[in-house]
């Protein structure tokens, strides 16, 4: 079994005194090695962490301790190199960014799906299916007849449902999300704005990944993750996607031998987007990362799974 457990978690509950956890929460995470990004804010908690499962395990027993979080969900995975470099615990206005104000699901949230029942319900042909991520992740994969807003950040979502959806005739609507936590939100906004039926996957794509099996799947694809591994596939095995350093953009193994493609500096995407100036920022960085490489260091700032 690979050595490094990442573990996925986020809770909306109402912390109106979340600033104060941030020093003890960092000093448990850095007591047992562990690496990653938690974000606070009054509305909950949201991150993603890594370690060795004992320490990882430790983590999530002491946030438990406290009465709000004892019933706090995470979503396992493995790794064979640590996916993140250095351990940050954030304050936030909000864990998961919309810039709508009065959006809480602690107050009013849409229909939880467990995986187990959500192809019964994405194949119903009443029910409009929202991918509620941006349209980088989506390009890599989704579920089979998902609706893509073609966003570029979360905040563009309210803009994507006022233009495209009508309360009077979308009827049904079911969302999803890497984790969960985005088409919470979204499900939240959605009651506000009179949507009655609106469900979501619960736990998101990556419970979904780990529960259900590939052959019954009706996920297409790789899922998209916001660390060192990229991508990964059914049983959270990790994907065959790297990434651009330059524009982030995931990489498919085919782009990844295009002539355009050169590690940390440029790819199919934003070749012809990139100013000579940047360019030779990036090649000298690139070099750095190599020279750290080479004398058995990790780059303070590498984003790139090599």
């Amino acid at each position: 079994m690979s050595k490094y457990l990442t573990a996925a978690l986020y809770k909306f509950v109402n912390l109106p005194d979340y600033a104060a956890l941030q020093t003890n929460i960092h000093a448990a995470c850095v007591a047992h090695h562990i690496k990653g990004t938690i974000l606070l804010a009054n509305e909950g908690i949201n991150g993603t962490i890594a370690g060795f499962p004992d320490d990882i395990h430790a983590v999530l027993t002491y946030l438990r301790q406290d009465p709000r979080f004892a019933d706090l969900e995470h979503k396992e995975s493995y790794a064979d190199t640590h996916p993140f470099y250095r351990m940050k615990v954030k304050l936030k206005k909000e864990i998961v960014t919309m810039g709508v104000k009065g959006i809480n699901p602690n107050n009013t949230v849409g229909t939880y799906v467990k995986p187990q029942d959500w192809n019964a319900l994405i194949s119903d042909p009443d029910v409009i299916l929202l991918d509620t991520r941006n349209d980088y992740e989506v390009h890599i994969g989704t579920f089979k007849g998902a609706v893509d807003p073609k966003t570029t950040t979360f905040r563009e979502f309210p803009k994507f449902v006022k233009q495209n959806l009508d309360k009077s005739k979308h009827k049904k609507i079911a969302m999803f999300c890497t984790g969960g936590i985005r088409c919470e939100k979204a499900s939240s906004y959605m009651k506000t704005q009179g949507f009655e039926e609106v469900y979501h996957l619960q736990g998101g794509i990556l419970r979904y990944l780990e529960l259900v099996a590939e052959a019954e799947s009706l996920w297409q694809g790789e899922c998209f993750v916001f660390d060192q591994r990229v991508a990964v596939k059914h049983g959270l095995e990790v994907g065959d996607y790297d990434q651009c350093y330059a524009c982030r953009m995931p990489l498919s193994p085919e782009e990844l031998q295009s002539p355009l493609y050169t590690p940390g500096i440029s790819c199919p995407h934003c070749y012809d987007k990139t100013s000579k100036e940047k360019r030779a920022a990036l090649t000298e960085r690139q070099k750095q990362v190599i020279l750290a490489k080479q004398r058995g260091e990790a780059h303070i700032g590498e984003k790139q799974r090599k």
